[in-house]
C-alpha cells in the first residue's frame, strides 16, 4: 500500500497567520501560565508554550523557558533549535547538549532498526508490529513526522486484534493533531469507532479529536455537538491532545454561535454530563446562562474579559472573532425579536456599546436579512417591518382561485369523456415518445378535440 504523507505544520506558520495585535494582549494578573500549561502533557504542551511565547510579549520569558525545561526530556533536536532561535537571545544555545543528543539519537535509531529487521526475518506478526510501532514512536519523538506515519500505518498490515487496530488509529489521530494535519483524522475517527474494545476514555477521545477536526474546518455546529458529546474524564487521560477547560471552552462557545434557545438548553446548559465541563470553567458557565436568561450586557463582559486569553489557544485563536461576531449578531436578533419598537439608546446601553456603531450593526444585519427591521436615525428607533396584510391576502385569494379553476377544469374534462365513453389506460413504462402518443398528453389530437366538446358546451 502507498504511504500517506503528512504536511508539516510549525509553529511559525501558526503564528504568522495571528493578527499582529495579539503581540500585545493584555492578560489578567489572574492567568497563571504554570497551572495552565499543567493541563497538558507531551508535545501538546511545548507547541502551546511556543505560541503563547510567539504571541504575548508579557509571557514571553516564562513561555520559551518552560517550553526548553519541557523539550529537553524529548530527543527532540529540531523542536529544542526552533525555541532557542525563536526565543530571540532569550535562550542560548548549548552545543555539547546537541553533540550528546545526536549520538545517542543515532545509537537508538539503528538499535531501532536491527530490531524490525530481526522481527522481519523471524515473521512473528506481533514482533514485527512491535518494532515497527516502536520505530514509529521514535520517529514521532524526534520530530520526523514523515518517516513516523509510514511506521504506524504499516503497522495495519500486522494487527491481530481490534485493540491493535485502535493503538494504531490513536497513534495517527495524535500525529495529526500535533501537526495540525487533519487529513486523515475523519479516516481513523471512523475506523477507530468501529473497534468493539472502543471503552469510555477511548470514547472521549474520539469525539473530542472530531470535534477538533470540525473546529479547524469552521464548521462550529458540528464541532459543538462532538465537544458536548465528549464523555467527561475527571482524570484528564487525554492531556496530550487537548485538556477538559478547552472542551468546555470550545464547546460552550460554538453551540452560543450556532444553536438556538432550545438547543442551548436542553443541549448545554440541562446536559448532566456537559455540565460537568462547565463546573471548570465557571466564567464560561455564567456566560452562557447570562445569553440564555437575555441578560446580555453581563455576556459581552464575560467575553471581553476572557478574550485576552483565548487569543493564546493554539486552535481557538483564529476563530475568537468569528465566534464572537455571530454571538453578538445572535444577542442583537434574539433582544429584538419580542418588540415592535426598541429606543436605540436603551439597546446601546445594554449592549456596552454607542448608538452609532449599534447602528451600523444592525444595517449589517437588515442587509443580510436577519432582523426583519428598518432603523429610524432621526429619532434612533429601530421598527420592526410589518408585513402587508391587504396584499398578501389578495395574493392568496388569487392563488386559491386559480387553484379552484384548474380542478374544476379537470372534473368538468373527465365528466364530458365519461359522457362520450372515451377511457384510455396509462403505461408508466411507456417511453416519451409512447407518452405523446398517449391521448392524456396535451398535444395529443385527443386532447384538443376534448377541449373542443368542453369549450362549445360551457
Amino acid at each position: 500500500m502507498e504511504d500517506m504523507e503528512v504536511e508539516k505544520n510549525t509553529e511559525g506558520s501558526s503564528s504568522s497567520n495571528n493578527n499582529n495585535n495579539n503581540n500585545n494582549n493584555s492578560i489578567s494578573n489572574e492567568f497563571d501560565l504554570e497551572t495552565y500549561i499543567n493541563n497538558y502533557s507531551g508535545f501538546t504542551k511545548i507547541h502551546r508554550l511556543i505560541f503563547i511565547a510567539d504571541n504575548c510579549k508579557p509571557l514571553e520569558v516564562e513561555a520559551y523557558n518552560m517550553a526548553l525545561k519541557e523539550v529537553q526530556k524529548t530527543p527532540n533536536l529540531e523542536l529544542y533549535n526552533t525555541i532557542i532561535n525563536k526565543s530571540h537571545g532569550i535562550l542560548e544555545l548549548d552545543p555539547v547538549y546537541i553533540e550528546n543528543l545526536s549520538k545517542k539519537n543515532s545509537l537508538q535509531l539503528d538499535k531501532l532498526e536491527q530490531d524490525l529487521n530481526t522481527a522481519k526475518s523471524n515473521m512473528v506478526k506481533d514482533s514485527i508490529r512491535f518494532a515497527q510501532n516502536d520505530l514509529g514512536e521514535f520517529y514521532y519523538k524526534i520530530g520526523d513526522h514523515q518517516n513516523a506515519l509510514k511506521c504506524f500505518i504499516r503497522t495495519r498490515d500486522y494487527c491481530t486484534t481490534s485493540k491493535h487496530v485502535l493503538s494504531m488509529c490513536f497513534n495517527i489521530i495524535k500525529l495529526g493533531v500535533d501537526t495540525q494535519n487533519y487529513t486523515h483524522a475523519p479516516s481513523y475517527i471512523a475506523k477507530a469507532e468501529q473497534s468493539p474494545d472502543l471503552d469510555n476514555v477511548s470514547n472521549a477521545k474520539l469525539r473530542s479529536v472530531n470535534g477538533l477536526y470540525n473546529l479547524e474546518g469552521s464548521r462550529y455546529k458540528l464541532a459543538a455537538r462532538k465537544f458536548i458529546e465528549t464523555p467527561f474524564e475527571q482524570s484528564n487521560v487525554f492531556s496530550d491532545i487537548i485538556s477538559p477547560q478547552d472542551i468546555a471552552y470550545y464547546g460552550g462557545l460554538c453551540a452560543l454561535a450556532t444553536f438556538d434557545r432550545n438547543e442551548l438548553k436542553k443541549k448545554v446548559i440541562d446536559d448532566p454530563m456537559f455540565k460537568n465541563y462547565l463546573e471548570l470553567v465557571p466564567e464560561l458557565r455564567e456566560l452562557i446562562n447570562d445569553f440564555y436568561n437575555t441578560k446580555y450586557g453581563s455576556c459581552l463582559k464575560y467575553l471581553d474579559k476572557m478574550k485576552p486569553i483565548l487569543l493564546l489557544d493554539i486552535h481557538l485563536y483564529k476563530h475568537v472573532e468569528i465566534l464572537y461576531q455571530r454571538i453578538r449578531s445572535k444577542a442583537l436578533i434574539q433582544y429584538f425579536s419580542p418588540y415592535q419598537s426598541v429606543d436605540m439608546n436603551i439597546m446601546a446601553g445594554a449592549f456596552n456599546t454607542t448608538v452609532t456603531q449599534l447602528e451600523k450593526e444592525i444595517s449589517k444585519l437588515i442587509m443580510e436579512n436577519e432582523i426583519q427591521a428598518r432603523i429610524d436615525s432621526h429619532n434612533k428607533r429601530l421598527y420592526a417591518r410589518k408585513a402587508d396584510q391587504r396584499t398578501t391576502t389578495f395574493e392568496k385569494t388569487i392563488q386559491v382561485g386559480a387553484d379552484f379553476q384548474n380542478s374544476s377544469n379537470s372534473l368538468l374534462l373527465r365528466l364530458e369523456m365519461l359522457n362520450n365513453n372515451i377511457s384510455t389506460v396509462s403505461n408508466r413504462k411507456d417511453t416519451d415518445r409512447n407518452n405523446w402518443e398517449h391521448p392524456h398528453h396535451p398535444h395529443h389530437p385527443m386532447q384538443h378535440q376534448m377541449f373542443g366538446l368542453f369549450n362549445n358546451k360551457y
